[in-house]
């Protein structure tokens, strides 16, 4: 039965396979008749709307010559987890589609990056924060939705606290002065910055205004690093909602964003001293 609405994580295994058949130069009626799928199925099975087998996948490998072993694991892992359940589920139907892949995209991360430009990650925000940047979404949101999505958001957050998965925040330095819901919510959100840049599992790392050629300020994204290499994924936001990146070429773009930023980025020690210092400045302005 095909299923109406596919996770992300059923999509990438479909745009894996479809990958896989295009690199061997197959059609998909041609990958059809040599594994036993109409061309319909073939178009769902890429499209994540009906699942396959670990047999059926490792057909599809060996008939594409795919010798790639790693990959073909870890897609044979996406296979076998396809029914877990995950805490994201039970908003399903009171937000946006959005909203639960980015957690998912979070929560099967083996780790994550992410650079913010004019705002602190939604990773290490406060309820407070979060609560004031959804007040200003425009047109305005009711007191419930505004709730709801703060509550999600710091839920999404249990991912890096827990030490499930790696963090690392690259924070360019306008994003410590933007004032969202004033200067004490500011003042209470770089004291959360600051006590989170000590976490074993976060690196904290603030782009500097004196670090020149940054990515442009319209890039804040995530970069989510899968199993191997071929499984990283990116998300980026925009006005229009999330925009997910898996191609290769998207992907090593996004790397080399990265280690850019990783070159003029301040250490850790030095970013958690100017978040200090920022923060001082707000307390004796506003007291």
């Amino acid at each position: 039965m095909a299923r109406s609405n596919p996770t992300l994580r059923q999509r990438r295994l479909g745009a894996e396979l479809r990958r896989m058949r295009e690199q061997a130069g197959f059609g998909g009626s041609q990958l059809g008749r040599a594994v036993g799928m109409n061309p319909a199925q073939v178009t769902q099975m890429e499209a994540g709307k009906i699942g396959i087998s670990v047999e059926r996948l490792h057909t599809i490998a060996a008939t594409c010559m795919c010798v790639n072993q790693p990959l073909i694991d870890a897609l044979a892992e996406i296979i076998t987890n396809r029914g877990r359940s995950s805490w994201w589920e039970e908003y399903r139907d009171t937000l946006a589609t959005d909203f639960l892949e980015v957690a998912e995209l979070e929560s099967d991360a083996e780790r994550l990056t992410t650079y913010s430009t004019s705002l602190i990650p939604g990773l290490l925000q406060t309820g407070a924060y979060a609560t004031a940047l959804f007040a200003q979404t425009y047109p305005p949101l009711p007191h419930h939705e505004i709730d709801l999505r703060t509550a999600f958001r710091i839920q999404r957050q249990r991912v890096v606290r827990s030490g499930a998965v790696p963090y690392t925040a690259f924070i360019h330095q306008a994003a410590l002065h933007m004032q969202f819901g004033g200067p004490r919510v500011l003042t209470e959100q770089l004291n959360a910055l600051d006590v989170d840049s000590e976490h074993p599992n976060i690196s904290v790392r603030v782009v500097p205004f004196s670090a020149g050629v940054v990515p442009s300020p319209s890039e804040n994204f995530t970069y989510a690093a899968g199993p191997i290499t071929e499984l990283d994924s990116a998300e980026m936001d925009t006005g229009h909602g999330i925009r997910l990146f898996d191609a290769p070429a998207h992907l090593a773009r996004f790397r080399a964003l990265i280690a850019q930023m990783d070159s003029t980025a301040l250490s850790e020690e030095a970013s958690r001293d100017l978040i200090r210092s920022v923060k001082k400045e707000m307390e004796q302005e506003h007291g």
